[in-house]
């Protein structure tokens, strides 16, 4: 009795071949639907990542806004305040005052 060699096994059968491209295949199909086309898919999950970190900024940057503001209303509005932002930010001005607008 002779004892089998590993070079006495018979190369894969063109069913095993098969199967096996058929399997690889799906496989390769499922990592690009897991990848790009599901609806919480890897490149939707980095787009929403950057998209709430941009929010985050965003957010501490509005915080802070609202702290100045606050510490202006604790300083309180003067009547040179109230004039400069009617001028400024509403475009007022006073009976018989010509305005010049100058765009830097």
């Amino acid at each position: 009795m002779s004892v089998p060699r590993y070079t006495d096994i018979p190369p894969p059968s063109r069913r095993r071949r098969r199967r096996r491209l058929l399997i690889g295949g799906l496989l390769v199909l499922l990592g690009i639907w897991l990848a790009f086309l599901d609806s919480h898919s890897l490149y939707r999950r980095i787009r929403w990542s950057y998209e709430a970190a941009r929010l985050r900024a965003q957010n501490e940057a509005l915080r802070q806004r609202i702290d100045s503001l606050k510490q202006q209303l604790k300083r309180g509005i003067t009547d040179e305040m109230i004039e400069r932002i009617a001028r400024e930010q509403y475009g007022m001005r006073r009976p018989g005052e010509t305005v010049y607008r100058v765009e830097e």
